[in-house]
């Protein structure tokens, strides 16, 4: 074989060998640098009694003990799961309703409701939380009116936990339900359109089209917007900030304080607990995880 043909095929060797690994390593080097190491820094310093500004003392586990013991951070537990709970159920029945309906060939006009639908997760989340926060006003609120037509008297909405729980996640599923509908949309349009005419001739309807066809086909996509839901679920930090005009104790009794905004309080709040807020973020990390492989086992197992 001639030298140059040789040195060509070695080439294409090591060229089909290691140019998929460069072509992923711009991936991995981001994420090292902007994800993987704020992690390991951030329990790091989770060890640590630190302040962002004095000294750093390293104190074990002591900080994740005095969060098993701290009513704070229990409450700030409690609303999260609370308000994710409230937002995410709901959200994600709508966006499977909306989806099966724009999946629907006779609809008229698709392509603007498909175009619609999403304008919602466009705007600003302040503007939203803005918004929202002058409808639920107690004195001139325009929820507060229309319940007033109905002989409701007017609600604090910011004063109790309950009513403070579902002003913000309506917010949150008013702006993130045309999201996830897309991504339903998408995987609907996906399942190959014989199966529904295979299973009309068997005479399915469309209720038990979605139940036979829809849904079991669905369910990998349905799995990813679950556990996207529980990330941004369990992370609610923007909606109850600005609804209580950027008080970061959620409430005069912290009645709505999630997880994340607790963990800005003791850590950008309070520069000398930086180390017990970076113990906040594992403990919230370590809380997305459990719930996401939860939700992940329970929807595989009741999507068939």
């Amino acid at each position: 074989m001639p030298r140059r043909r040789r040195g060509y095929s070695r080439f294409t060797r090591l060229d089909m060998k290691y140019s998929p690994y460069l072509y992923v390593a711009p991936f991995f080097v981001l994420f090292g640098i902007f994800g993987l190491y704020p992690m390991l820094w951030t329990l790091w310093m989770s060890l640590h009694d630190w302040d962002l500004v004095g000294t750093h003392t390293f104190i074990g586990l002591d900080n994740y003990s005095a969060l098993l013991s701290d009513d704070y951070f229990w409450n700030a537990v409690r609303n999260t799961f609370g308000m994710f709970i409230l937002a995410t159920v709901p959200q994600l029945a709508l966006a499977l309703f909306l989806a099966n309906l724009l999946n629907r060939p006779l609809l008229r006009a698709r392509t603007f409701f498909r175009m619609a639908i999403f304008v919602p997760n466009v705007v600003s989340v302040a503007a939203v939380a803005i918004v929202f926060g002058m409808l639920f006003q107690r004195d001139f609120g325009v929820v507060n009116w229309i319940l007033g037509l109905f002989g409701v008297d007017a609600i604090d909405w910011r004063r109790e936990w309950w009513t403070s729980w579902i002003a913000i996640s309506t917010m949150v599923d008013w702006r993130w339900t045309g999201y996830n509908t897309l991504i339903l949309l998408a995987g609907m349009q996906a399942i190959p359109r014989d199966l529904y005419e295979a299973a009309a001739m068997d005479g399915a309807g469309p209720w038990r089209q979605f139940w036979t066809v829809t849904l079991p086909m669905l369910r990998p996509t349905f799995v990813f917007v679950v556990i996207l839901s529980t990330i941004g679920g369990l992370q609610l930090f923007v909606e109850p900030l600005i609804f209580n005009n950027g008080n970061i104790i959620g409430g005069t009794q912290r009645e709505f304080q999630t997880v994340q905004m607790y963990m800005f309080e003791k850590s950008i709040g309070n520069l000398s607990t930086a180390g017990y807020g970076a113990a906040v973020a594992w403990a919230l990390f370590l809380m997305i995880v459990v719930v996401s492989v939860l939700n992940f086992v329970i929807t595989r197992r009741s999507v068939k």
